[in-house]
């Protein structure tokens, strides 16, 4: 089970912390990602950290401005967004994928959470 936390509103400029709980896995052989909806756009891979956190991957209109990290004593994956733009406003969902490698691509997602609002006001 993956259950999101840390989303709402936020002004323009602003930052939040998206938090992914990870239970009923092992969670050291799960990669985990965050992915965004906006309404009416397809889905988007926004960062990954793979099973030991040696390869993270971040879209590029994120990267610099956000971190990802993994908190494997509490089997949790946090996301940190600085400098929040109208144009991250969507739903984030985190998902996890099993895997010997530190494979952190976009592909083979397969546990998915339920999502949590992000809304980023102008």
């Amino acid at each position: 089970q993956l259950v999101e936390s840390g989303g709402g509103l936020v002004q323009a400029g602003g930052s939040l912390r998206l938090s992914c709980a990870v239970s009923g896995r092992t969670f050291s052989w799960y990669a985990v990602g965050w992915f965004r909806q906006a309404p009416g756009k397809e889905r988007e891979y926004v960062a990954g950290v793979s099973r030991t956190g040696r390869n993270i991957y971040y879209k590029e209109s994120v990267k610099g401005r956000s971190t990802i990290s993994r908190d494997n004593a509490n089997s949790a994956v946090h996301l940190e967004m600085n400098s929040l733009q109208p144009e991250d406003t969507a739903v984030y969902y985190c998902a996890a994928k099993y895997r010997v490698t530190e494979d952190v691509r976009s592909d083979g997602y397969d546990f998915w959470g339920q999502g949590t609002q992000v809304t980023v006001s102008s």
